[in-house]
């Protein structure tokens, strides 16, 4: 019974650890999407205002979305590697502790123990156990919740963030393009606050929180704007006439 419990009680860090690199991954990738939908919504529908070349709106769009993509991308990597090397500071700062403190820090998984509910005598053993198989390991996860085997990797959050980007920006992009005349801005319009409110949804989702103000806030953040640049674009039609 015992051992199932700190089994358990291993596998429920390991799964503390796992959900934060998911949820890593899964909020840039819905980051990326709501900004390639905003931003290239709001850039397409500023130029379509100024021209109907619609060689010059893809050629802009187009522009607009390897720039935001390559943006996205770079920031989030530069983000995840802080995190990074916030981990593997972490890490070396137990590896010297268990090197130099090796009582105390028995002492303090002991402690990790029986919070997660297991009797004193049975904690010890426990701790004991995972500190000869493998003494580093064992309290990088339990103290730190993290693997020192699998780090954060930038690379994955890079590819999520610039991906769904791209993803998120042929929505609005493709609309434009349609050959629907005069309708083509209100048809944009429509399609961005539709993919608005699906990335709203998952957001809300994803964090737990009210899935209506998540996605009120999304949806008038992007109709704001499309309406701001909608009208620069018009400014500057009226003033080249």
């Amino acid at each position: 019974m015992h051992t199932h419990k700190s089994q358990k009680i291993w596998s429920n860090s390991n799964l503390h650890t796992n959900l934060n690199k998911r949820e890593n991954r899964l909020r840039a990738a819905v980051l990326g999407a709501n900004d390639g939908i905003v931003s290239i919504a709001g850039l397409v529908i500023g130029v379509a205002e100024v021209t109907q070349s619609k060689a010059a709106i893809l050629t802009a769009g187009l522009a607009g979305i390897v720039a935001g993509a390559l943006s996205m991308a770079v920031g989030e990597y530069i983000s995840v590697s802080t995190q990074r090397d916030t981990e593997k500071a972490l890490l070396a700062g137990e590896r010297r502790d268990l090197k130099n403190h090796p009582q105390e820090e028995l002492s303090g998984l002991e402690t990790i123990f029986e919070d997660e509910g297991l009797s004193k005598k049975t904690a010890t053993t426990v701790a004991k156990e995972f500190t000869e198989a493998d003494a580093f390991t064992a309290h990088a996860e339990a103290e730190l919740h993290i693997n020192p085997k699998d780090l954060t990797n930038p690379w994955t959050s890079l590819l999520a963030s610039a991906g769904s980007f791209i993803l998120g920006s042929t929505i609005p992009l493709i609309t434009i393009m349609l050959p629907i005349g005069a309708y083509s801005v209100p048809a944009t319009f429509v399609s961005v606050i539709i993919a608005l409110i699906i990335a709203g949804t998952i957001s809300a989702k994803m964090s737990g929180a009210s899935i209506f103000k998540s996605t009120l806030r999304v949806v008038i953040g992007g109709t704001i704007a499309m309406v701001v640049t909608y009208i620069i674009g018009n400014i500057f039609r009226i003033t080249g006439a």
